[in-house]
């Protein structure tokens, strides 16, 4: 059986990918990042509101709040993080 390893000449080929990118890099400046956490307290209180019409309704509403808190904490927006422009 021949084992062949090519960890050595990884470094040759691509020394730029041997270097991990980092998880959620941030995207969006502080005007973004307070006008999500604006929209994340909207959601959240639509969330308190319509758990008394429709419980389904306040636990979509109240994770779709978690993730743009998640956006605003974090400074990072999937929408940029697809390759679209966004304002803000």
């Amino acid at each position: 059986m021949v084992i062949i390893d090519f960890s050595d000449d990884l470094h040759k080929i691509a020394p730029e990918k041997q270097i991990m990118k980092r998880f959620f890099p941030p995207n969006i400046g502080t005007t973004g990042r307070i006008l999500r956490g604006l929209v994340a307290l909207g959601l959240f209180a639509g969330a308190w509101f319509a758990f008394g019409a429709a419980a389904w309704l306040g636990i979509v509403l109240a994770a779709c709040g978690g993730f743009v808190l998640f956006e605003a904490v974090r400074g990072w927006c999937w929408v940029r993080a697809c390759g679209i422009k966004t304002k803000f």
